[in-house]
């Protein structure tokens, strides 16, 4: 059976980002094993326990929801189209990865919003693929409008977009971590709007995202209606 190319993208982001995220799982244990729980004077970049915790927690569940693609195919026998995959396993990558192993959130300048700019037009983009397996289905029946397909796709993304951030407040507050950026990296806490400013940052940036994927997504199935 010939491969695609497509496929064999697949399978060379998916082997890199599951070292990667295998190799970083080992490292945070052991720097977690050995890193100091505090340090009162602490310089920008250098790491505490929380810190090290906070990696390897990104980094399990970064394994577990690579996973959801192939789970989704042999569950509910969905094709997962090869782009999105390919660009769900580059977002994993450079979020957790790079993003947290190698610090890029801190390092390079608005890395975060880059991340939840494009993740929030990837989940856009999911939204209409959805609807569309749907229509696909002979045994699910499903005539939406393209205005109405268009409200599900941002629907869909902003509320995957608000479930992330309620998944980092709670993995905050329990673990004691910083996936939120309440503390800066040189260990001083923000108070008031600057607090939650990370996090509606995030969410506006989704939204944005998700309505310009919307709009032409809508434009786009307009235009196949005509045809048609």
């Amino acid at each position: 059976m010939k491969v695609s190319k497509k496929e064999k993208w697949v399978k060379i982001i998916g082997i890199t980002l599951l070292i990667s995220l295998v190799l970083s799982i080992v490292y945070a244990f052991i720097m977690f094993m050995i890193a100091p729980a505090e340090i009162v004077d602490r310089e920008p970049y250098q790491k505490v326990k929380t810190d090290y915790l906070l990696m390897l927690t990104q980094c399990f569940l970064g394994l577990v929801v690579m996973m959801l693609p192939t789970f989704i195919s042999r569950k509910w026998s969905i094709v997962v189209p090869n782009t999105i995959v390919i660009l769900y396993y580059v977002f994993l990558y450079c979020a957790i990865y790079l993003g947290e192993v190698r610090n890029f959130y801190y390092v390079i300048p608005y890395w975060d919003s880059i991340l939840h700019t494009f993740s929030g037009a990837m989940l856009g983009a999911l939204g209409f693929i959805l609807v569309d397996l749907l229509n696909k289905d002979q045994k699910v029946k499903v005539d939406l409008s393209p205005f109405f397909i268009s409200v599900f796709a941002f629907s869909f993304a902003l509320a995957v977009g608000a479930l992330w951030e309620v998944y980092e407040f709670s993995f905050d507050a329990l673990l004691g971590l910083n996936m939120q950026k309440h503390t800066t990296e040189a260990g001083v806490a923000l108070v008031g709007a600057e607090a939650v400013s990370d996090t509606m940052k995030d969410i506006i940036l989704d939204a944005l995202a998700a309505l310009v994927v919307s709009i032409l997504g809508f434009l786009a199935n307009i235009k196949k209606t005509k045809d048609k």
